[in-house]
């Protein structure tokens, strides 16, 4: 319950962020060209926001993924080593 909250916090806060912009460039006292070109700019740097958010997951992820396997292959490989010294033993 708690992790929903929080993300319907965070969309709650870009929702309202993104209002309170598009009325602040409603109502600027400039012409409608310098508003469309301030409105790309937003759009083009949210989409390249989420776009680094989800290479930096992605990144981590494959990291996180790497790791695991390599832990997997180094306990394999100690496992395998240590079972015949302990039957001569």
């Amino acid at each position: 319950m708690n992790g929903q909250l929080y993300v319907g916090f965070n969309f709650a806060c870009v929702i309202s962020a993104y209002a309170m912009l598009g009325g602040s460039l409603f109502f600027m006292p400039i012409n409608f060209a310098t508003k469309g070109y301030l409105a790309m700019g937003v759009l083009f740097l949210t989409g390249s926001l989420i776009t680094l958010v989800k290479t930096l997951r992605d990144e981590r992820e494959s990291r996180r993924e790497h790791e695991k396997l390599e832990r997997a292959r180094n306990e394999k490989l100690l496992s395998e080593y240590s079972d015949p010294i302990a039957e001569t033993a």
